[in-house]
C-alpha cells in the first residue's frame, strides 16, 4: 500500500429500512477494506442501541440523539485513521446531515429496498410485531423514513446482489480518493499480508 494512504480515516454510512441489507453489506465492505490493509471498525445500530444508547426510546428526538452518538464515535475513529462503517436506519435527513458535517470524510450509502420486500424478509420478526401493534414508532410502519437527498451511492438490494452492490461502493470509494486503487499484483500482496496477520493472531 502506498504510504500516502496510511492513517487516512473516513466513514461509510449505510442507511435504509430495517431488513434492507445494511448488516450484510457492511460486513462485506469490512472484509474488502481489511484485505486492502485498512484499519476498519463497524458501528452497528442495534449494538449501539444496547450499549451506548441504552435507555433511549424511538421518538424523533431520541432517534436523533442515537445518531449523534454514533456520529461522535465515528468521528473519533475516523480522525485517528480508521475506516468506519456505520449500519443504522438513521431515518431523518437532518440527523444524517449533522453527522456528515461533523465527520467530514463521509460517504452515504442508501439501501433502496421497497417496504414490502423488507416486510417479506423480516429476519428478526420486527415488521410482524409492528404490524400487529406490538412495537410502536417502527420506521416504515408508523414512523417515517426520509429518503436521502444526495447519497454518494444507491444500492437497490432487491434488484442486485450484495457482491454487485459492494463492487459499486468500492469503485465509489476509489473514485473519491478514500481508498487506494489496487492493481492485481498489489491486491494479492495486500491479501497475503492480511492472511499472514490473521494466522499470527490465531497462533
Amino acid at each position: 500500500m502506498k504510504e500516502s494512504w496510511m492513517g487516512k480515516g473516513f466513514c461509510v454510512w449505510f442507511t435504509g429500512l430495517s431488513a434492507s441489507g445494511k448488516t450484510t453489506l457492511s460486513m462485506l465492505l469490512q472484509e474488502a477494506l481489511l484485505e486492502r490493509g485498512l484499519l476498519v471498525e463497524i458501528l452497528d445500530g442495534d449494538i449501539i442501541r444496547k450499549n451506548l444508547s441504552k435507555g433511549l426510546g424511538f421518538s424523533r428526538e431520541d432517534r436523533n440523539t442515537n445518531i449523534r452518538r454514533i456520529g461522535f464515535v465515528a468521528h473519533l475513529l475516523a480522525r485517528n485513521g480508521v475506516a468506519v462503517i456505520v449500519a443504522a436506519i438513521s431515518p431523518y435527513q437532518s440527523a444524517r446531515d449533522e453527522v456528515r458535517a461533523e465527520i467530514g470524510d463521509f460517504v452515504e450509502v442508501f439501501l433502496d429496498c421497497p417496504l414490502e420486500i423488507c416486510v417479506e424478509r423480516d429476519p428478526k420478526g420486527l415488521y410482524r410485531k409492528a404490524l400487529a401493534g406490538e412495537i410502536k414508532h417502527f420506521t416504515g410502519i408508523d414512523d417515517p423514513y426520509e429518503v436521502p437527498e444526495n447519497p454518494e451511492v444507491v444500492v437497490r438490494t432487491h434488484e442486485e446482489s450484495p457482491e454487485d452492490g459492494l463492487a459499486r461502493i468500492i469503485r465509489t470509494l476509489e473514485n473519491l480518493g478514500r481508498i487506494p486503487t489496487f492493481s492485481g499484483e498489489d491486491y494479492l500482496e495486500a491479501k497475503a499480508q492480511v492472511i499472514k496477520k490473521r494466522q499470527t493472531e490465531l497462533g
